[in-house]
């Protein structure tokens, strides 16, 4: 404690920088809420008990009742009628997977592009054929395995996690330095014993301090709420979590360093996050991607976070494990380069 009963200047300006967050609503539900909402919304949406039947559509008319019937024996199909004028509609919109148009040979109608609908026109095949009297050579012995951390919820919560560091790291250091600088408040701290280095840890470490609630918050309800597995350490998650934070928060500094707007932060920001957000893995594979593309989509820090999360929580990978040690490589790398060209370039102006 300095003379005047003051802390150090960076205890200071992260306990300012903590009331700033804790004053701003938006920042507590986009940290909290949301990836409760969202792993709700995708529990329901991707159910684990048992195979949802796959919806196929009959074309309306002369056959289409026999037809219907026939397709309704099988478990694994739910048939419904289709008017001619709604198939591209229901087609486009995903209520079925593929229409059958009644005849001799009958005629599928799908996109092949879809996964779903190749699966369907699979299935959709064998139910009639089956029902034509086909006899088969022989029947397959089904073994039906269900694995804990295997349902696609199990699959995003860690991703959500990795994208809510991300995004409240970058977002909430970028605005405050803005904001900071709009109003002139920087310009009066120059005059402050403080130095530039002071000002810009102290952007970090508060958001570090808002960093356990944040995590805990959507694995715990994964956990106990949803019943997705976690294998791996909790000081490996914490790590890999803290880690992380850092080296988004390094980011979002740098891009503040000289902006002067809030529009100007809000194309940057977005520029930066919103590419992550699709090729890092958070709601698909990033696999799916050309192989072209997969150095720059695994160098990227939302795809380090998100790996990392995931080995540990559903496969308990630990911190020394080669997938986990390399992604905290390449956080730490995006942490620190970042961190020291903002130091150099910042602006209080």
């Amino acid at each position: 404690m300095n003379r005047g009963g003051a802390f150090h200047p960076l205890v200071e300006l992260t306990l300012a920088r903590l009331r700033e967050i804790f004053r701003e609503p938006e920042a507590l539900f986009w940290a909290f809420i949301f990836p409760i909402l969202m792993s709700v919304a995708m529990a329901v949406a991707f159910p684990s008990s048992g195979s949802a039947p796959v919806p196929v559509g009959i074309r309306a008319g002369e056959g289409a009742d026999a037809m219907r019937a026939t397709l309704a024996a099988s478990k694994a199909l739910a048939p419904r009628l289709v008017a001619a004028a709604d198939e591209a509609r229901a087609l486009r919109d995903g209520d079925v997977d593929l229409v059958i148009v009644p005849g001799t040979p009958p005629t599928y109608r799908f996109d092949p592009a879809r996964a779903e609908s190749r699966a369907a026109r699979l299935l959709l095949d064998d139910a009639l054929k089956r029902g034509a009297g086909r006899p088969d050579p022989w029947t397959a012995v089904e073994e039906h395995v269900s694995l804990p951390g295997s349902r696609y919820v199990d699959w995003l919560i860690p991703g959500l996690v990795g994208m809510g560091i991300i995004a409240t790291s970058v977002w909430g250091i970028a605005f405050s330095i803005v904001q900071a600088r709009m109003r002139k408040l920087l310009k009066r701290m120059v005059a402050s014993p403080m130095r530039r280095s002071h000002y810009l840890l102290a952007q970090v470490l508060a958001r570090l301090l808002f960093l356990l609630p944040e995590v805990a918050v959507p694995l715990l309800f994964g956990r106990y709420v949803i019943g997705m597995p976690l294998r791996g350490s909790l000081v490996a998650v914490a790590v890999v979590s803290l880690v992380g934070a850092l080296s988004c928060g390094g980011l979002g500094l740098l891009i503040a360093s000289r902006t002067k707007t809030f529009e100007a932060i809000s194309g940057l920001v977005n520029l930066i996050l919103l590419p992550m957000w699709i090729g890092s893995g958070v709601f698909f594979s990033a696999s799916r991607f050309p192989a072209v593309l997969q150095p720059f989509v695994q160098a990227l820090p939302l795809t380090a976070i998100v790996d990392a999360l995931r080995a540990i929580i559903l496969e308990g990978a630990s911190l020394a494990s080669p997938q986990v040690a390399t992604e905290l490589a390449i956080l730490a790398a995006w942490g620190i380069i970042p961190f020291v060209v903002a130091l150099k370039i910042f602006r209080w102006r």
